[in-house]
This record gives C-alpha cells, structure tokens and sequence, in this order.
C-alpha cells in the first residue's frame, strides 16, 4: 500500500503511520520529498483497509497495491480450476451446456430452481407447496443422476441449504439476490459442495471477486462465477450479458464461470446469439432453455 502525507506533514505525523503498519505485521519504506513524505507498507496490505490510514494526522490518501482477493487470484494459481462433479468438469478446456428443462437430454447438466416465487403475489395461489415442491425436487435429482448429469438447484434462502443437500443437490446456485448476503456465504464457505456464486445486475466485478473470496475464506475452494446480466441502457431490454464482467474475471481469477442467459435473449438478440458471446467471452458453462445452437 503507497501512503501519501499532506504538504509539510509534521514527523509526528509520519510517526504515526510507521507505528501502526508495524502494529498490524508490515514494514515501512519512506520517500521524503520537498513537499511531500510517501510511504510504502511493505508486506501483505490486505490485513487492514485504506481508510484506516486516511484516517490518521494528515494522511492524504492510500493507495492499494494489492486486490482485495487472494486464494481466488491468478497470482495464487496461475492454472485454470476445475471442479469434477458425478463426472462432469466445470472449468478446463470445454463449454458445458446446461438446461433448465429435465426433458433436454443433450446437456451435460441440468438448472433448477424449485422455491422460485413470481412477483404477482396472487399468481403463487397456484404454486405447489414446499413440500412438493421438495418431493418433485427429489425426483428430478434421481432422474438426472441416473442419466449421469449433475445438477445445480438455486436457493433463495440459507434455511433451504440442508433440504437441497438432503434431496442429494451437487451444487449450489446463489442468485445474484444473494450477493450481498455474508450469513449464507459463511454458511456455503463451510461445505463441501460446489457453489455457484452470481453477481447481481448492479454489482461490479471487484465486488463479485470480493464475495467469492469471502467464501474461499471459509474453506470451501469449489466456486464458479455465475453472470445472470447487468443493467442495460435499453429501456426495452434492461439487462444484458456483462461480458467485459466474464473476460476480466477470467483474466483476474482462476475460477471457471457460468453464464445464465435464460432471462437475457429478447427479439433483438437471439439465445443463440448470446450463447456465441458467452463462449467467446471465456464462459466455462451456460445455463440456457433451447437447444444450443448447432
């Protein structure tokens, strides 16, 4: 981290900053100037925030050197991650294609969300219940893992984690809703299970890393990045793939990602068409609900 003082900062000033990046394990380095006094934290920055030092006597501003991620990172793990579920690869050299339908056979896995609820309160009049929706859940898994397909079953909640993984889930799919949510991300950094980890629409990259690597925190390491859309200009379409999102995450981390484009293709951009873009992009797996295109 670069600390840059005020004009004519006083010595003790400086005092100060040198005592407090000792305090929390780094060392100093000290460039006096004619006017100004920087200086460099030497060791592992991301154990204490910036503001923390612009807080203290006429301390201009500090600066980060280092990301707010580490075991996420490329300067981790230069190499790719791959996480093996029932015998399928999420990440490495291969798109997999997801369906959200269990009556496509040609995915190599299939999308669930079994607790959606639709916006219209009076529409859910009609809905199963819980428990059936649990009971058909259950099926569904069944069905898939006698075809040998992994599935990913999305979750609102963190009381729904121990129904998922009872019903036998072999991943779990956070919804950018949650992105915010630390109490199920502490709860999902605890397991052994595969999370996919979406951004929200209004959420920039860094932020989406920063959660991942809250998890990675906990323990659990098996993290896919999840892209659902971001907002969009166009007031007809208001989300649209963020796929500057996808290549810089890509570059930045290790982690495979997904892409989820089933609520992004419209009139004026066909599945097919993004489903292209997501590969191009560097997506590892696409949630999609037609057949890619051939």
């Amino acid at each position: 981290m670069i600390i840059i003082m005020q004009k004519q900062a006083a010595a003790s000033s400086v005092a100060a900053v040198v005592e407090f990046i000792r305090s929390k394990g780094l060392r100093e380095h000290i460039s006096p100037g004619a006017e100004r006094t920087i200086i460099g934290a030497v060791g592992d920055e991301r154990v204490f925030l910036p503001q923390e030092l612009e807080s203290l006597p006429q301390v201009e501003r500090a600066i980060r050197v280092l990301a707010d991620w580490r075991i996420i990172s490329r300067e981790t793990n230069p190499e790719d991650s791959v996480i093996t579920v029932r015998g399928t690869a999420f990440g490495g050299g291969r798109m997999l294609d997801i369906a959200v339908s269990p009556e496509e056979c040609r995915a190599d896995a299939l999308y669930l969300d079994p607790f959606y609820l639709p916006d219209n309160p009076y529409a859910e009049c009609g809905m199963p219940s819980e428990k059936e929706q649990i009971r058909l859940l259950r099926q569904m898994l069944s069905d898939s893992h006698t075809a040998g397909r992994p599935v990913l079953v999305r979750i609102r909640d963190v009381r729904q984690i121990r129904q998922v993984l009872e019903a036998e889930a072999d991943i779990l799919y956070l919804g950018g809703e949650l992105m915010t949510n630390r109490v199920l991300q502490d709860e999902v950094g605890r397991l052994n299970t595969p999370v996919v980890l979406c951004k929200d629409k209004h959420h920039s990259y860094n932020e989406w890393l920063v959660a991942a690597e809250r998890i990675a925190l906990r323990g659990n390491h098996q993290i896919i990045l999840g892209e659902s859309g971001t907002l969009s200009f166009e007031s007809d379409h208001p989300y649209r793939l963020d796929t500057e999102a996808v290549v810089r995450v890509r570059r930045l981390s290790h982690l495979p990602v997904l892409a989820n484009i089933t609520r992004l293709w419209h009139g004026d951009m066909p599945q097919d068409v993004l489903y292209r873009l997501a590969e191009a992009a560097g997506a590892n797996a696409v949630v999609r609900s037609v057949p890619p295109p051939a």
